[in-house]
């Protein structure tokens, strides 16, 4: 993209150009990456011959307050976030320590998957640990509380159902989604609350030189559920494994977990439904995020990974009783093509 013809970039390097410290090549910034935000990353390089990470976050959308507290709390803890090397709040610019390119997504597709897995659910535990130990005000992060997380399953109803499916729900189904949203709100809500990163996925964890994952993409952290991040984790949208795989995981984060004192609980069973509601929830959110993506923001990538979403949630909702009512609407929905509608 020619700094030329953006002037948000054309700003950043008139700011990069008068740091004396970190000193950077401006002319050299190029396309990190970028995500699910209106954020956008670029690499920058350095007189030294490495390179720094330059976040683009205009701050009407994206204020960089939340990534500098999380981020805070993260270094506290004791896992790996990158550093903040220059900040420009007022602008929305943050000069970061370059992690490198190993996230996680393609490595598990090429290399043995236990050992990364196991990096990231201790790094989860640790700050899980860590943040039971702090006060509400030390923290300082909203809580994910019944109105959020219903606010977030309302987007798959809004968003899949009606502007991605060009569907509508009956009278009756919109009373049953109503009482299930209800009682998986309860569910959650009965889980001991802990540090939620709540992007906590192969996209947004690095493989370091130390071992210990690099963390990306926390700055909407809550406090919230503490099977949250697990399955995050373990049921992410963009690579999908067996459940009995799911499970030996699971269950190896759960020794672990109660190793070190933290509140899940007694017998994995329990456990394992309070993972898999978590899940449902989750994921209903993801749907109607996915198709907001796309119709709202002219993203279309994450279209791709709506049948994985789908279909853990359909697994969720045909596995227990009193989720039946929500298994029989996704039933029907599987069963209704979408509309395709440019709206961008």
């Amino acid at each position: 993209m020619p700094v030329s013809n953006d002037s948000r970039l054309f700003r950043a390097r008139e700011w990069l150009s008068g740091l004396a410290s970190p000193a950077t090549l401006p002319d050299s910034i190029r396309p990190a990456s970028s995500d699910a935000s209106f954020r956008r990353y670029f690499r920058v390089d350095t007189p030294q011959g490495n390179s720094l990470v330059l976040m683009d976050a205009p701050p009407e959308r994206e204020p960089l307050h939340s990534f500098l507290h999380v981020a805070q709390l993260l270094d506290a803890a004791g896992v790996r976030v990158p550093g903040r090397l220059a900040v420009n709040e007022a602008e929305g610019y943050l000069l970061l320590e370059d992690f490198g390119n190993d996230t996680y997504l393609p490595l598990l597709k090429t290399e043995s998957a236990g050992g990364l897995y196991r990096d990231a659910w201790l790094a989860l535990i640790k700050i899980q640990s860590w943040s039971l130990l702090q006060t509400p005000q030390a923290l300082n992060l909203p809580e994910y509380d019944k109105e959020k997380l219903t606010l977030e399953m309302s987007l798959f109803e809004a968003w899949y159902v009606e502007k991605h499916l060009g569907a509508s729900l009956n009278e009756k189904e919109k009373k049953t989604l109503a009482e299930t949203l209800e009682v998986l709100c309860t569910k959650a809500l009965a889980q001991p609350q802990v540090l939620v990163h709540r992007d906590y996925h192969s996209r947004n964890l690095m493989r370091l030189a130390s071992g210990s994952p690099g963390l990306l993409d926390f700055q909407d952290a809550v406090v919230g559920p503490i099977t949250y991040d697990l399955v995050s984790l373990l049921r992410d949208a963009y690579i999908v494994w067996e459940e009995d795989q799911q499970i030996d995981w699971a269950v190896r984060y759960w020794q672990d977990a109660r190793k070190a004192g933290l509140p899940v609980a007694e017998d994995f069973s329990s456990f394992w439904e309070d993972f898999e509601w978590m899940g449902l929830q989750r994921h209903l959110k993801v749907l109607g995020i996915f198709a907001r993506l796309y119709h709202r923001d002219g993203k279309d990538d994450y279209l791709k990974d709506l049948p994985v979403v789908m279909a853990y949630a359909s697994s969720v909702a045909h596995r227990y009783d009193a989720l039946s009512g929500l298994a029989r609407i996704l039933d029907r929905l599987a069963g209704v093509a979408p509309e395709t509608k440019f709206t961008f």
